[in-house]
């Protein structure tokens, strides 16, 4: 399987592929806990507000992690 190209190699696919798919995972589960508009009007202001949702996401998956795995 080595003499296929890369875009038609089949692991090389599944794992972008795979990253796709939690990265689309997500977005989702940061739209559904804080909506999926952002309020800022200048770019800047949008950009901090994008990371704020990122920052609360990633906390709330790290207590989420402490409390289901007793750390």
């Amino acid at each position: 399987m080595d003499s296929v190209p890369e875009p038609y190699n089949k692991k090389s696919f599944m794992r972008r592929s795979h990253k796709r798919s939690n990265v689309e995972t997500t977005f989702h589960m940061v739209k559904s806990k804080f909506g999926d508009r952002l309020r800022s009007k200048t770019r800047t202001a949008q950009i901090n507000e994008a990371m704020c949702k990122v920052l609360a996401h990633n906390l709330c998956c790290l207590i989420q992690s402490i409390y289901e795995l007793g750390i």
